[in-house]
């Protein structure tokens, strides 16, 4: 029984995690598919989403390795999936507060937010794929 309920509050974590990560990528894709008129498709839209479900599911709840101190090497998924989170929450919080405080920042900013944002989900995808291969 202790074993299906943890099973079960483990999906409902992961699944959790996932919604918030296609929540970010929703802003996100909204913030520069206004600003970029050759992304606003609803296709840019689902992609984003996609992206940031996949990247959060796998990258936030990555097994760690055993810490050997006599070697003291750095888990490289952990750190990977850390600054892909950092990079993703980042881009995805300022893309909210940009969309709600009317800002229309430079070009440049948006094309930054694109390939942050993509960056992030996709260490942290590469993050949790290293991490899981190595079980």
């Amino acid at each position: 029984m202790r074993f299906g309920v943890r099973k079960a509050a483990h999906v409902f974590e992961r699944v959790g995690l996932a919604m918030a990560g296609a929540a970010c990528g929703l802003f996100v894709g909204a913030y520069v598919g206004s600003a970029i008129p050759a992304l606003t498709t609803q296709g840019f839209l689902l992609l984003m989403m996609g992206l940031g479900c996949a990247g959060f599911y796998l990258g936030i709840d990555t097994p760690q390795l055993p810490f050997d101190e006599a070697h003291g090497s750095i888990d490289a998924a952990e750190l990977l999936s850390s600054a892909g989170t950092l990079c993703a929450t980042v881009t995805a919080f300022a893309s909210v507060a940009i969309i709600l405080l009317r800002l229309e920042p430079h070009s440049a900013l948006t094309w930054l937010a694109l390939i942050g944002w993509i960056g992030g989900v996709v260490m942290q995808i590469v993050a949790g794929a290293k991490a899981r291969m190595r079980k």
